[in-house]
């Protein structure tokens, strides 16, 4: 098998390239066994398959969430439309109960799912790769549900270091 070759750029360059994509937001929730719950801001969502029903994410490996979703059976994958940029911010910057004040239900796994989410996927911790400086999570989805009005709502998105909304194409 033949290598890569050595990159031609530095991680300045490669993280401004990969910026240019844009991708939606998402907030991914567990519970640890003593109840307590954790949830961090993940922009690396994407679908694997849809039989079976495949998603995927990743977490940088020195995160202090690491251990919790590393070894937890199930996770939730919440997608937030354009108005929750404050829940995105909290989970991906503040320090203690990110959950305090937040409004969440417990979904059929028992893990929390965002109120006002876009979408949900209620995942079994399928399995895990550990690559470069980061774990990918595939979830193999047990559950899932939207918005009722999720056509009618914009989703929030991420791209070139800012935060965006969507509208529709004419």
């Amino acid at each position: 098998m033949t290598r890569a070759k050595t990159p031609n750029f530095d991680p300045t360059a490669f993280r401004a390239a990969l910026g240019q994509f844009a991708t939606g937001v998402t907030v991914i929730t567990t519970r640890t066994d003593s109840g307590q719950l954790i949830g961090i801001t993940a922009s690396s969502f994407n679908s694997v398959s849809l039989n079976p029903p495949l998603v995927l994410w990743s977490l940088a490996t020195k995160s202090a969430s690491m251990p919790v979703f590393r070894a937890n059976s199930h996770y939730v994958v919440n997608v937030l439309a354009s108005s929750q940029l404050d829940l995105c911010k909290r989970f991906a910057t503040v320090k203690g109960d990110r959950f305090a004040g937040v409004s969440h239900a417990a979904g059929d796994t028992g893990m929390p799912v965002l109120d006002g989410a876009l979408a949900w996927f209620e995942c079994h911790n399928r399995s895990r790769y550990d690559e470069g400086d980061h774990v990918i999570f595939v979830g193999e989805v047990e559950r899932c549900g939207l918005r009722e009005d999720a056509s009618d709502v914009a989703p929030l998105v991420f791209q070139a270091g800012a935060f965006h909304t969507l509208g529709p194409l004419d």
